[in-house]
């Protein structure tokens, strides 16, 4: 009697199960193309730091995308030059420097005679800060990129936002056609964008720039998340090896002190060398999805999240660090609340994640030097000043050399040309003089790299950076753990893996638990993200999909 009498109530509550269990089965059934691909680029994200910091991750942070999603363990770039911009470029656009055009940071234009930066756009206007900090556009950028190609192909329907601190990540990673990218003005603490996107700042940036969250991080303290002893990874705190914040270099670290600020007058450079900036730059992309509506149609959008605190800290202290360290695991812990906010806000099957950066850094020199590896700190500032003698004494005087960049020796061709010199044999002849300096290991002139093909080797990484419009004439390759010397303890800008070897993490939509541990080249991003959704691979696409994904 008494289970017939229950047989109602066991009945419904089995249907209730039922149901229950296949609703929350159905939601995770990942969307034909995903609603929302996000792409989480991390400046001078060294591969090795995954492995080294490891133990101290958050479960639900890095490691969980390693742990769930696909991990391409073997992933490198296939270039010289690992500088700002350069790989965010190369990332979108699946292709190399030689087609895309981004070759450096900087570089020097041969016919107005000046340098110009690689999103530099004097044609653009500062839309909500400082007068100069807003002129940047795409507009050296040779190549479209994966999202330009999305957007192509339905008709301009899909949003593409792309978000850094810094102008040229933000302006590079999100191709041509972005709707939006925004960047951080360090002058007025206000996120901004540029008039070559549009000519006012939505109300959701103006009330977030209004919410004064630069002020409130401005005013920490910087120090160590765990007790400094326990970061047993790294160098102790206290060593000589690192050039720190206007020669400090132990922690805790007052924000307001090391800016100069006062409570009338704010300097907020150093947000950007501190991990507040990256705490910041978190704030306003979670505020950016739910106000521009991301991932909330059938239609795929894109948005490109790229942090870059982590490239001055490393500079400034070195991979080694207990700086380094303490700025990874606390943006593993923002990666943590981004995944969560992700899932809660589009769903983690309908969200396809990218993680990877735009390069690594080389070990302090100094360091290793002590540890009886022969590296050492480039001099380029006294090479080049003996270069210009030889050449005076050679050629007779003049301004033979207009400017050197990171490696590249850009040299006055109207005055080569007005003095009927063969230009190849000039090249050759400032390469081979370059070779007799402590550190060179290769020198290549322009004239070789345009009649030669190169298939493997150096030359070829070096060729893969070298375009012809925007390169130098000569190109000067480190030896191996050396680097130039700057206002730093270290630098990046080669073609080792220390530089080259970075992380690439698959999460979400359709990205199944797997390790690739064969050699992946970062231009296979691009295509691979178009081969999911069924478009054009950017029209100057090198890089092949990774198979390895769809199985």
């Amino acid at each position: 009697m008494r289970i017939k009498r229950f047989l109602p109530v066991i009945c419904m509550l089995l249907v209730y199960v039922s149901q229950n269990t296949w609703s929350q089965n159905h939601q995770q059934i990942p969307s034909e193309q995903p609603k929302l691909i996000v792409g989480i680029i991390v400046s001078q994200m060294r591969f090795d730091y995954l492995n080294r910091y490891w133990d101290k991750l958050e479960d639900k942070g890095i490691k969980q995308m390693i742990e769930r999603g696909t991990n391409c363990k073997n992933t490198s770039f296939n270039y010289l030059f690992s500088q700002e911009g350069v790989g965010h470029a190369t990332i979108v656009t699946g292709t190399t420097p030689s087609n895309h055009g981004i070759v450096a940071s900087e570089w020097y234009l041969n016919l107005q005679d000046k340098i110009t930066g690689n999103t530099e756009d004097n044609s653009c206007k500062t839309i909500g800060g400082s007068f100069e900090s807003g002129k940047h556009s795409p507009l050296n950028l040779m190549s479209t990129a994966f999202s330009d190609e999305l957007r192509l192909s339905n008709n301009f329907k899909s949003k593409v936002i792309s978000i850094s601190l810094d102008a040229r990540p933000a302006v590079l990673a999100g191709g041509h056609t972005a709707n939006t990218a925004y960047w951080f003005d360090f002058e007025t603490g206000n996120f901004i964008t540029s008039s070559f996107y549009s000519d006012s700042l939505p109300q959701w940036v103006e009330t977030f720039n209004n919410k004064r969250l630069a002020d409130v991080y401005l005013e920490k303290e910087w120090n160590t998340l765990y007790p400094a002893a326990e970061y047993s990874e790294s160098l102790p705190d206290q060593n000589k090896y690192e050039t720190g914040f206007k020669g400090k270099t132990v922690f805790p670290y007052n924000m307001m002190e090391l800016s100069g600020s006062s409570k009338k007058r704010k300097n907020f450079e150093i947000l950007g060398k501190t991990p507040f900036g990256n705490n910041l730059l978190k704030d306003f992309t979670l505020n950016a999805i739910i106000d521009e509506e991301l991932g909330k149609d059938a239609i795929t959008d894109v948005l490109m999240v790229s942090f870059t605190s982590l490239e001055y800290i490393g500079n400034l202290f070195g991979p080694n660090s207990v700086e380094v360290q303490d700025a990874v695991l606390r943006l593993d812990q923002e990666i943590a609340h981004f995944l969560e906010f992700l899932d809660q806000q589009v769903g983690k099957e309908n969200t396809l994640v990218f993680f990877t950066a735009d390069h690594g850094v080389a070990q302090v020199p100094t360091y290793l030097s002590d540890m009886k590896i022969p590296v050492g700190y480039f001099n380029y500032s006294g090479a080049i000043s003996l270069l210009k003698s030889a050449l005076n004494n050679v050629y007779g005087k003049g301004d033979w050399v207009k400017a050197y960049h990171s490696q590249q020796i850009y040299l006055n061709r109207i005055l080569i040309e007005d003095s009927k010199l063969p230009l190849d044999q000039f090249q050759n002849y400032v390469a081979q003089f370059m070779l007799q300096f402590s550190g060179v290991a290769n020198t290549v002139s322009a004239a070789t790299l345009q009649t030669t093909n190169f298939t493997s080797g150096i030359f070829l990484k070096i060729q893969n950076s070298y375009n012809q419009k925007n390169s130098g004439d000569v190109i000067v390759n480190l030896k191996p753990g050396w680097v130039e010397k700057t206002h730093g303890s270290t630098n990046h800008n080669s073609s080792y893996a220390y530089d080259t070897r970075v992380p690439l993490i698959w999460y979400g939509w359709k990205a199944g638990r797997k390790t690739i541990t064969r050699p992946v080249d970062i231009v296979d991003i691009a295509p691979t993200i178009c081969n999911y959704l069924n478009i054009t691979y950017p029209n100057a696409c090198t890089g092949k999909p990774i198979d390895e994904l769809a199985e």
